[in-house]
């Protein structure tokens, strides 16, 4: 009797050690070994007493945990607070993670994929974020700056462990990019303008950096209802994206005080504390009463020095989200009060789109996403925007895979006094690939290319606007 806990303890080790090699070979295995394994997983199930659709590829999680509500809890990493958690609902949930990684990453879509295919692998992506513990859309979300974990960096990195077998699969970065892959292969084998003209099935879409993508591509090619729900979810994405990056940008600066500008005298303006000490020669002790023939008030009058944000992407067909962004975000710095932005795209042509720079969603109407890759088109418009090159940012977003001439132009801004920002794309996962000739000559000149990340971008930009 005294062996039973051991062998029910090295029962329990057993099986969470075959869940491991099965997520491993979910993910790596060949199709014999993911066929040699299910018979034992299927046992594995019954015993757990877990819903047999756990064994239905078809099936979402969301499906399988609303068969048996009870186990939605095991998809969230425990807390420090919480109970200890059995041995079997340990084992449940490396299940669930596990059927939530096979959804995800496994074999999605074929050849032609439907909006409820969709919609269901993006429902299962929100599964396996919250089993890696992450907020919604921390991994996956809006194609925005991403989100942080939800637990504690030590517990988490415990929890990834895990669900990477122990091994560590991948880092985050990839399975960002992994993910967006995904995404961008769905969205590509679906009859996406057959979904557009029907409303119940355009209302399944979910707005993303892919799909957003693929209906810009698409634009000039679409009418009618497809055209107009087209726009719907373009503007939804690019509502959605702006408010999580407004809250990556700081408040600006107040600026310096303009002591030449003299204040109002108002109530409002009114420096109490100031008057007060300025005064007290004038107290009366009799009469216990201060006589003022002073008043102080309080200058709000600002230095107005309006520094110049000129950001200028390539809109060639693989820049395509880094557009997305930085029109979004040319619009939130253009909204602050001492910066004068301007918007400038290209490709084998250049397009001034400053004149809608407040309004992102009207600016990627109006680009034609795709072609060549000619960056010195671009620098008529941008010597046109500089009014004083030591007041002067240039944000270049380009993967400069182009001719070599623009690095002389670019060399000629900074020279200049103009502060240059070249960034290779900006994308959410932050992979991006730059030109080594290009990248080698930009840290010659002392302006090394910054990453494709969006949140390393806004810290730069903060850093060098008033």
């Amino acid at each position: 009797m005294s062996d039973a806990p051991d062998d029910t303890a090295t029962e329990a080790a057993a099986r969470r050690q075959y869940i491991y090699w099965q997520t491993l070979i979910e993910a790596l295995g060949t199709s014999e070994q993911r066929d040699a394994t299910h018979k034992v997983m299927g046992e594995l199930v019954r015993d757990l007493e877990l819903p047999q659709l756990v064994l239905d590829p078809r099936a979402s999680i969301k499906q399988v945990v609303r068969s048996k509500p009870e186990f939605e809890k095991l998809l969230r990493i425990p807390r420090e607070d919480d109970p200890p958690e059995s041995d079997e609902d340990a084992q449940r949930r490396a299940v669930l993670v596990l059927k939530s990684i096979q959804n995800v990453f496994g074999d999605v879509g074929g050849e032609s994929v439907s909006a409820e295919e969709y919609q269901r692998w993006l429902d299962d992506v929100a599964a396996f974020e919250q089993a890696a513990g992450y907020r919604p859309g921390g991994l996956f979300g809006g194609g925005g700056s991403g989100g942080a974990p939800e637990q504690g960096d030590e517990q988490i990195a415990e929890a990834l462990a895990e669900i990477q077998a122990g091994e560590g699969l991948m880092a985050e970065p990839e399975i960002k990019a992994g993910l967006e892959g995904i995404e961008k292969r769905l969205i590509d084998h679906m009859h996406l303008r057959e979904v557009l003209a029907d409303a119940k099935l355009a209302a399944k879409l979910r707005p993303s950096m892919a799909l957003t993508a693929q209906l810009l591509r698409d634009k000039d090619h679409l009418k009618g209802p497809a055209l107009k729900h087209a726009k719907q979810l373009i503007k939804r994405f690019v509502d959605e994206l702006a408010d999580i990056l407004k809250k990556e940008v700081a408040q600006a600066s107040t600026g310096e005080i303009d002591y030449s500008v003299p204040p109002k005298r108002t109530f409002a303006n009114l420096d109490l504390k100031r008057t007060v000490w300025r005064n007290l020669t004038n107290w009366d002790p009799e009469s216990q009463k201060l006589y003022v023939d002073e008043l102080h008030y309080r200058r709000r009058s600002k230095l107005e020095n309006k520094t110049n944000l000129i950001i200028v992407v390539d809109q060639s067909g693989s820049m395509i989200p880094a557009m997305v962004n930085c029109t979004i975000l040319a619009s939130i710095f253009a909204g602050l009060p001492k910066v004068d932005a301007s918007l400038i795209a290209f490709d084998t042509e250049a397009l001034d789109l400053t004149p809608w720079v407040h309004e992102p969603f009207e600016v990627l109407l109006r680009t034609n996403l795709g072609g060549g890759n000619d960056g010195p088109v671009a620098m008529p418009y941008v010597h046109s925007y500089i009014r004083e090159p030591r007041n002067a940012v240039v944000v270049w977003i380009s993967d400069f895979y182009e001719v070599r001439e623009l690095m002389g132009h670019l060399t000629q801004l900074v020279r200049s006094g103009v502060t240059l920002i070249p960034v290779g794309s900006v994308s959410t996962s932050g992979y991006f690939s730059v030109d080594p000739w290009f990248r080698a000559e930009f840290k010659k000149l002392g302006t090394p290319v910054l990453s494709g990340s969006l949140k390393t971008l806004i810290k730069e930009l903060k850093a060098v606007l008033p």
